[in-house]
């Protein structure tokens, strides 16, 4: 990576220190180095950057940090600190991804393997590696993301190579693929793109971030509603993609577009030329909200079964009978405006800039709720109780169906919030009460990606 290697003080780092112990003990020597990649918050623009569309998170305090050692061995070896999570040995020359069981490890091999067919590395350097997460998983906040990030860099660094942070970023989406989901680059983008202190609106086609300054006076709070949802052990999300992308080819060929080569909703803007607004009005005229059925899909496109399954369809949606295309095109489109008006207002700070922020989140957890269909009664539940206690905006972030919420909080309501939200989601229920202390934190936009050496 472009950045140079930061020196830490184990003696003034307790997370470092108590990570050597592990990794002296697991594996009877120190490590060489360390990697780390943050989690992240999306503030706005949800399930819109597989559609191409600009999305705007910030990267976390909590982080996967791994110690890492090297050698000759061709053989990767990975141990977790939480004892939940097993060890796994395997050879490098060897790195099988098993979709069908998204374990912690697989999405660690993602990473290295990503690497080393971006830059045909062979043989592979052996590594020994004890890996601590502190982003609490299944939650929505990309504790996968941030793993299969930390190990793209670690055998980046394994491997004596350097690469861009953008190049990194865009090489870490596309092999978390490897395990099945078809995300669209947001998660590894900020992981390597964010700096503290700001915000980023994230582009894509090409890959590029630009500082978001947030306004004064309110604060971010994530609040996990206690569900979890591994999006990589259910189709929920691979069938949001399908539908988006057989919106988007309905849309083209209506227009008269080569639909065939179409693969997301923001290339038919791009086509037709058209801005957001138009794009809805054209959603309401081509899409009929009642659910399409395959034997629809395929004969408005005139294609087989067969051609559907094979080419359109992804390994876990196969058994799909009927796609919601309206609402999910609705949906993306409306999401996407929401983002840039978002930044608009970030940028002008108008005085009552905080409300007209807040209102886009809430109006952002409708869409999710009611046209996406990616949210949950609990995260739902959490988003009421938020906005009663005072936040000004709250909505799920990540891909929904379990997980966090974010709100958005007037400085001066802050105590007050935490002490309602505590007392109305938490304590009322003994199972979140236990989880509480890890459920509900004030964040600030924290750094990127990166390498360290101890001092």
């Amino acid at each position: 990576m472009e950045s140079p290697k930061l020196q830490v003080k184990l003696n003034e780092n307790e997370r470092f220190r108590k990570l050597k112990e592990r990794f002296v003990e697991k594996f009877g020597e120190p490590p060489l180095f360390y990697a780390c990649a943050p989690g992240r918050v999306n503030l706005i623009g949800e399930h819109i950057d597989y559609c191409g569309y600009a999305v705007l998170p910030m990267a976390i305090e909590q982080s996967i940090l791994a110690a890492v050692s090297v050698n000759d061995t061709q053989s990767i070896q990975l141990a977790n600190v939480n004892p939940q999570y097993k060890d796994f040995a395997v050879s490098s020359e060897e790195l099988q991804i098993d979709r069908t069981n998204p374990q912690w490890y697989y999405y660690y091999l993602c990473g290295v393997r990503g690497v080393k067919e971006h830059l045909g590395l062979a043989p592979l350097a052996g590594m020994k590696c004890v890996v601590d997460g502190t982003v609490p998983p299944s939650s929505g906040l990309s504790s996968s993301s941030a793993l299969v990030c930390c190990a793209g860099l670690v055998t980046l660094e394994a491997n004596n190579k350097m690469l861009s942070k953008v190049e990194l970023a865009e090489i870490c989406a596309r092999c978390e693929r490897y395990i099945g989901t078809e995300g669209g680059g947001m998660d590894q983008s900020i992981s390597f793109l964010a700096e503290e202190g700001t915000a980023k609106l994230i582009e894509f086609n090409p890959l590029r971030a630009v500082d978001v300054k947030l306004p004064d006076g309110a604060v971010f709070v994530i609040a996990n509603c206690c569900v979890e949802m591994n999006k990589a052990a259910t189709s929920h999300f691979n069938i949001r993609v399908v539908e988006c992308r057989l919106a988007a080819k309905l849309l083209a060929k209506r227009r008269g577009l080569d639909w065939s080569c179409v693969q997301r909703l923001s290339e038919v803007q791009a086509a037709l030329g058209a801005s957001l607004e138009e794009m809805l009005t054209m959603v309401q005229e081509v899409l009929h909200p009642e659910p399409y059925s395959r034997e629809e899909v395929c004969q408005t496109l005139g294609v087989s079964l067969e051609q559907l399954r094979d080419g359109v369809l992804s390994a876990n949606t196969q058994h799909v009978t009927h796609f919601k295309l309206h609402q999910r095109a609705q949906h993306v489109y409306s999401e996407a405006a929401r983002v840039l008006r978002f930044r608009e207002v970030c940028e002008a700070a108008p005085d009552d800039s905080i409300r007209q922020l807040g209102l886009l989140m809430q109006q952002s957890h409708t869409s999710c709720r009611d046209l996406y269909e990616c949210s949950c009664p609990e995260l739902d539940q959490l988003v009421r109780t938020c906005l009663k206690a005072g936040a000004v905006g709250s909505r799920l972030t990540g891909a929904g169906w379990g997980g966090c919420t974010v709100s958005m909080v007037p400085v001066d309501k802050l105590e007050a919030f935490l002490q309602e939200v505590r007392k109305s989601y938490y304590t009322s229920d003994p199972r979140r009460a236990a989880l509480e202390k890890h459920s509900l934190f004030v964040t600030k936009p924290g750094g990127g990606a990166a390498l360290f050496l101890e001092a």
